[in-house]
């Protein structure tokens, strides 16, 4: 395995509490959810940000992560590291010019591994869901307590939705203020089209200081609810 260090951007106190939430939140969908999508709608609302902290985030709590960038299109993941020598990627691997153990890089953070994207193909999608893909995962499955799948933006290309018939849940990554809410229903019914369960939806880029958001005294504010029983539903 190659070996790289991690360029880690410092959290302050209140995104590192929010990728704890998400963690746990995560761990709540149960065991069986190991292999999880993370999309959005359009480029630049942060999946890959919000797919590497949460898999550093996991690996600090002792889970042993994969981290897998499946955007062949457009990578951002390899800015995020300091490499020696070239880095074999993931078309490497399912064009059959690497090896598994050569995609597959162990960072300076203890239980966190990545598999980068390697150079863009001609055919991305054709690989996303060809045989090779679905026997990668398969195999990752026994070695690693959560493979986390960084996919394209499900409002541009259909890859993501090609990933998710081998996984077992996807998280839509919104950005605040920027899309629509028609244009995320259109994804939502596009992610429904598929077999692959949507775990839940992570609100980024949110500005805390705006009203409603970051002071304890203001939840009151996120909505009004109704109480059914010991349940209660948010509106």
């Amino acid at each position: 395995m190659n070996k790289v260090k991690v360029v880690r951007t410092a959290l302050d106190y209140a995104a590192d509490e929010a990728y704890k939430s998400l963690r746990t939140n995560l761990q709540f969908c149960g065991d069986d959810k190991k292999v999880i999508a993370l999309t959005s709608c359009t480029q630049n609302e942060g999946k890959s940000n919000v797919a590497f902290h949460l898999g550093v985030s996991l690996a600090e709590a002792g889970k042993r992560i994969l981290l897998v960038d499946a955007d062949l299109r457009k990578s951002v993941l390899l800015g995020r590291v300091q490499v020696q020598e070239e880095v074999k990627g993931m078309t490497h691997y399912l064009s059959k010019q690497a090896k598994l153990s050569e995609v597959v890089c162990v960072t300076d953070i203890p239980n966190f591994h990545i598999v980068f994207a390697g150079p863009v193909p001609p055919n991305p999608a054709e690989l996303l869901g060809g045989r090779y893909f679905k026997e990668f995962v398969q195999t990752m499955r026994d070695i690693y307590d959560y493979i986390l799948i960084d996919t394209p933006p499900l409002g541009s290309v259909i890859d993501c939705a090609v990933v998710s018939e081998c996984c077992d849940g996807v998280v839509l990554v919104i950005e605040a203020e920027a899309i629509s809410y028609r244009f995320v229903q259109e994804v939502k019914r596009q992610l429904e089209k598929g077999n692959c369960p949507i775990l839940g939806a992570v609100l980024n880029k949110v500005d805390i200081s705006k009203e409603g958001y970051g002071k304890y005294g203001r939840y009151r504010k996120y909505g009004k609810y109704k109480r059914y029983g010991k349940y209660i539903r948010y509106e």
